[in-house]
C-alpha cells in the first residue's frame, strides 16, 4: 500500500466553508478511481489544501495524477501539487477494530 499527501495552495477568497463545500461536492466522484482504498480531505488555517489518500500501489496513484485530476488542480489553483509517496506498512483502523496489513509488494 502505498499513502499520498497531497497539498496545494488556495487561492485568499477560499476559506474553510468554501473549501469543505467544494470537497463535499466532490467526494462521491473517488468512490470509483482505480486502485484508491480511501482518501481524506484535508484543509489548512495557513490556505493549504489537499488530501491524503491510501492507495493500493504506487502505480495506481501515478496513474491518477497524471490524468484529468491533474489538469483541474492547475485550472483550479495555479500551480502543480505538491505529491509525496510513503510505503505504508501497516494501519491501525480503529473505526473497524482491525490492523490492516497490505499486501505483498507490487
Amino acid at each position: 500500500m502505498i499513502t499520498a499527501i497531497v497539498q496545494y495552495r488556495l487561492p485568499p477568497s477560499i476559506d474553510l466553508a468554501a473549501c469543505a463545500a467544494h470537497f463535499r461536492s466532490i467526494a462521491p466522484g473517488f468512490r470509483q478511481v482505480p486502485g484508491l482504498i480511501r482518501k481524506q480531505f484535508i484543509y489548512a488555517e495557513d490556505g493549504w489544501a489537499g488530501g491524503v489518500y491510501l492507495w493500493q500501489s504506487r502505480s495506481a496513484a501515478e496513474a491518477f495524477y497524471s490524468g484529468p485530476w491533474l489538469q483541474g488542480i492547475r485550472e483550479r489553483y495555479g500551480m502543480d501539487p505538491e505529491i509525496k509517496f510513503f510505503e505504508t506498512a501497516c494501519i491501525t483502523d480503529n473505526a473497524q477494530g482491525a490492523v490492516l496489513l497490505p499486501a505483498a509488494a507490487e
